[in-house]
């Protein structure tokens, strides 16, 4: 594991696998870090296939710096993602990721095109419920906290209080940036989590997909996985020129059982993600994508 300074924050990071493989970075989703159950195991099977996989904790996950910057905090993280690449010359890249990690990776696809060689998401948020959802995770007890008790109640939530546990840095950052800088950003932050008919993910315009020129594969959401809809993969599908859409290598109500499994201490939501390694590879590698290797990442389960 290593750190970088990017933006004005340090970003850890480390590579899995060989070193003459081809850099695939992988992003998790939510605000949790690269360690996080079923993101390293997916690494080592994509290591095993040869890739060098890039972990990295965004800013605001695991072991990084608080940061509060950009349109959204995904733009945040995508921008950081570019500048991430650029400072350890590993460019251009696979760039692959899941949940909010689908959507930092599409914008760090758009933002930087240039560091891209082929794009691979799954597990896509959109649609009214969880764009709104992801209002009430990510900003909407932020905003309540610091209205009410300033910067201080900002670090007594649970979330920002597990990034100081785990990076004492951040304490000092979230006070030197104060309650009113954190309102102001958390208040623009917001605006993306608000439903648009013209915005298929949060944040995200329409249009902007049409500057996504790279091969991309899309594994849709399951069947009544209300955080990940399968309309929005479809969705999405409909506005990569490039794209492909596949049926997920993993049960259709695979991260229903996995939320289950990780509210009753047995597991990871993102447990499943380790099944879409032979599928993964073989987009990585150019060859043709479909039950083959859908049948095939099942039976690895």
């Amino acid at each position: 594991m290593a750190e970088i300074e990017i933006n004005g924050g340090r970003v850890v990071y480390e590579f899995v696998g060989p070193d003459d493989g081809e850099v695939v970075v992988l992003t998790p989703g939510g605000r949790f870090s690269k360690d996080h159950g079923g993101v390293p195991e997916l690494a080592e099977a994509l290591a095993a296939g040869g890739r060098r996989v890039l972990l990295w904790d965004r800013p605001n996950c695991g072991a990084s710096d608080v940061q509060l910057f950009g349109i959204s905090e995904s733009h945040m993280r995508a921008e950081t993602l570019g500048a991430l690449v650029r400072e350890l010359g590993v460019g251009p890249v696979v760039a692959a990721g899941g949940s909010g990690g689908a959507r930092d990776t599409i914008l760090f696809t758009m933002l930087f095109p240039e560091l891209v060689t082929r794009l691979a998401v799954w597990s896509i948020v959109g649609g009214t419920f969880s764009t709104m959802s992801l209002a009430g995770v990510y900003v909407l007890n932020e905003l309540r906290a610091v209205r009410t008790s300033g910067i201080e109640g900002v670090l007594r939530l649970p979330g920002w209080a597990e990034l100081v546990e785990a990076n004492p840095r951040n304490r000092d950052r979230l006070l030197a940036i104060g309650a009113e800088e954190f309102e102001r950003v958390m208040t623009r932050w917001l605006e993306a989590y608000v439903p648009k008919p013209n915005e298929a993910i949060p944040g995200v315009p329409d249009w902007q997909f049409a500057d996504i020129a790279v091969p991309t594969l899309i594994i849709r959401g399951g069947e009544k996985d209300f955080d990940h809809p399968k309309r929005t993969s479809f969705e999405v599908h409909a506005l990569i020129k490039e794209s492909v859409l596949v049926d997920p290598p993993w049960p259709e109500d695979a991260w229903e059982r996995a939320v289950e499994a990780s509210f009753a201490g047995k597991g990871s939501i993102f447990d499943p993600w380790r099944l879409a390694a032979p599928l993964l590879l073989d987009f990585f590698d150019g060859r043709e994508v479909g039950p083959e290797a859908l049948a095939l990442g099942r039976a690895r389960g």
